[in-house]
């Protein structure tokens, strides 16, 4: 879990990513973890055991990348990440996620477990609408961690998590005011005191923008605050975060193959009155203190609150549907470490702990006419609990072979009531869900290292799948269990980089029915998601710094549900086979910084059975420069997709293929203060 002084990464960021912007490349031996643009140095081991050491593919993504872009919403953040694939719906505050390990970004599947300094963030769903209550200013690192030997978490944590770990502590005074294409304005401000082991740190941010197509107006606002006290002694630390996010955004609508083609920009007459406003909320109490040299323990206790209120009509033929949800999530997690040191079996730490959530859910849809409800199709309340807990050991028998072994459980409880005809129903009996995992890496000198790993990770069903609605047997979790090899490396001091296989399969995969009004699901069956990921960082000259990573995957339906056995042998829908990012940052001199990247994917398939055509392959070039003016104001020009290239989110309603075309060539103006 992230704490104050975020415990995962802040040994390894704080002394590096806070003022160089260049850091040298660290040994790979030390663990399996990249910055992009640079490796940081990790220092000696303390407190609880890092996710850095997880021996898996972490990648870390520090504030030099965050600061300077204007993206409408978070999510955005994450297409810097090796191997994460962005998906840009562009619809009002549904406008995009982010997705990994061939797992698509369609909604229907959420396998990625998300969390604001250590506090998880999804919806009952799995999806991320909390994702922007972090202010960008305030964000001080992303970490990712990709793969499904993490025991830290269970539910979501299907092919990983990231992480969004905010700024702690310290004395500064940060602003920027951004405006650009499309009428955006993006104002964002944070500022931090301490004094006496009095830790404060704010932040705002408001944004608004016209939308680069007719009808896609929206706005929105955040705040976060951190106080956090630390005892004389320092060696605990406790304090409260708040955060909230309020958003109102028009809904341009999708496109048939003929609009989009005609004029992309439009937006459909009938979308004029889609549109959604959403408010969410966190609170959380934390803790941690070092109990006697070898003892650390970290805890928390949060709530999360999600109220959105939706109108959408998908297609000319289809209803306009009022959809609203409400959530209110409240949990507690705890973890103890004892790091042992040299043993008789050589060094050992091992780490525990127990997380709890309790959901109470709130579901209701309407069939509407122009926002004037004619019908109710939905009417749905529902408690979902969930109970884990985890060990796991960090054992070196040898100088360089360090072993992680870790087991996980966990236990699922509720009851669902559909208000519409007072009937209520139990959640499947899921029993006790077994998590065993087991990592490794040989590091036999400061060249390379040689890492593997292999775990499981489970999915149960989100709305009333996870409930005995329409049969009269449990159903089991889906297991997936997953596989990976590795190596990191660096031939020689400006050079570093990783080589990652990859192997995940799930023994009954489960999708969402999006638009089901029971909010139901349906089995895929046994599928199977490969790959290979590369990533390389450079430094062949002082002033130039070069990133590139590239991901190939690969996904199948190994054996169907026997409602779709025409789907067996075919791959899975909207995950491309190829993600790439490739960029370069030159220090031209000490008060100008340009840099310029392109990022891409190669297309997909719309739907199960490959017969509808691929779409949503794109390149787009971006180029962003910084210059400072005195020590404490910058100026920033950002230009993304350069060339205008098109692009856009495609899916098939079983009829024919709807479009959302992506963000055109968009400018950027900045100017930053810093104190």
């Amino acid at each position: 879990m992230t704490l104050f002084r975020l415990t995962p990464v802040a040994l390894a960021l704080g002394a590096t990513c806070a003022g160089a912007a260049f850091a040298q490349p660290a040994a790979p031996g030390a663990d399996t973890a990249l910055t992009l643009g640079q490796v940081v140095v990790s220092s000696g081991a303390s407190g609880p055991l890092e996710a850095r050491r997880l021996l898996t593919s972490v990648d870390i993504l520090p504030s030099e990348r965050i600061e300077n872009l204007v993206p409408q919403n978070n999510w955005e953040l994450f297409g810097q990440v090796p191997g994460v694939m962005l998906t840009q719906f562009g619809q009002g505050t549904t406008s995009g996620k982010f997705s990994m390990r061939a797992f698509n970004g369609e909604g229907e599947i959420n396998a990625v477990k998300l969390l604001i300094d250590g506090v998880p963030s999804n919806s009952n769903d799995g999806n991320m609408p909390y994702i922007d209550l972090a202010p960008r200013l305030d964000i001080d690192a992303i970490e990712v961690v990709r793969g499904t030997n993490d025991a830290r978490y269970g539910l979501h944590n299907i092919a990983g998590n990231a992480n969004i770990a905010t700024r702690s502590g310290g004395n500064y005074l940060l602003g920027r005011a951004s405006y650009g294409s499309f009428n955006t304005t993006d104002l964002q401000a944070a500022a931090g005191i301490e004094k006496d082991g009095l830790a404060q740190n704010y932040a705002v941010a408001l944004q608004r923008s016209d939308g680069y197509r007719d009808h896609s107006e929206a706005q929105g606002g955040a705040f976060s605050g951190k106080l956090s006290f630390t005892p004389q002694g320092g060696t605990s630390r406790f304090g409260l975060i708040a955060r909230h996010y309020t958003a109102r955004a028009d809904e341009a609508g999708y496109l048939t193959r003929s609009q989009r083609s005609v004029d992309p920009d439009q937006s459909p007459a009938h979308n004029a009155t889609d549109e959604d406003r959403r408010q969410v909320s966190q609170f959380a109490v934390q803790g941690e203190a070092e109990l006697g040299g070898r003892w650390f323990w970290n805890g928390q206790l949060y709530l999360n609150n999600l109220d959105d209120h939706r109108f959408v009509k998908f297609s000319a033929g289809a209803s306009q549907q009022e959809r609203i949800v409400l959530e209110t999530h409240t949990g507690i997690s705890n973890t103890l470490t004892w790091r042992g040191g040299q043993t008789a079996i050589g060094q050992l730490s091992v780490m525990g702990g127990f997380d709890a959530e309790h959901q109470d859910n709130r579901s209701q849809r309407y069939n509407t006419i122009s926002q004037v409800r004619q019908s109710q199709t939905r009417n749905q309340s529902f408690e979902f609990d969930t109970q884990g807990a985890f060990v796991q050991a960090e054992w070196k028998p040898l100088p360089a072979l360090t072993l992680v072994p870790a087991y996980r459980i966990d236990s699922i409880h509720g009851s669902y009531t559909n208000q519409l005809n007072g009937i209520t129903y139990p959640v499947n009996a899921y029993g006790v869900i077994e998590q065993p995992k087991f990592s490794a890496i040989y590091a036999p000198g400061k060249a390379w290292s040689l890492y593997g790993n292999w775990g499981r990770s489970f999915q149960v069903g989100v709305g009333t799948a996870s409930y005995k609605v329409n049969q009269t047997s449990d159903l089991a979790p889906s297991l997936n269990e997953g596989v990976e090899l590795g190596v990191k490396f660096r031939p020689v001091a400006w050079l570093d980089g990783r080589v990652a296989v990859w192997r995940q399969t799930a023994s009954n995969e489960a999708r969402r029915k999006l638009n089901d009004p029971a909010n139901d699901a349906e089995n895929i069956g046994q599928t199977r998601r490969q790959g290979v990921d590369l990533q390389l960082n450079a430094r062949p000259i002082g002033r130039l710094g070069l990133w590139m990573s590239a991901a190939y995957q690969e996904s199948e339906i190994l054996k169907a549900d026997a409602s779709s056995v025409a789907t067996t042998g075919r791959e899975i829908d909207h995950v491309p086979h190829l993600l790439y990012n490739l960029g370069a940052d030159y220090q031209a001199s000490d008060a100008l910084k340009v840099s310029g990247w392109v990022n891409g994917q190669s297309s997909y398939y719309l739907e199960r059975t490959n017969s509808s055509g691929k779409f949503g392959n794109f390149a787009h070039v971006n180029l962003s420069a910084a210059y400072r003016l005195t020590p404490a104001v910058s100026a920033e020009l950002l230009v993304r997709n350069l060339f205008d290239r098109y692009s856009e989110y495609v899916w098939w309603d079983g009829a024919q293929s709807l479009h959302a075309p992506g963000t055109p060539r968009s400018v950027f103006g900045t100017l930053a203060v810093r104190f």
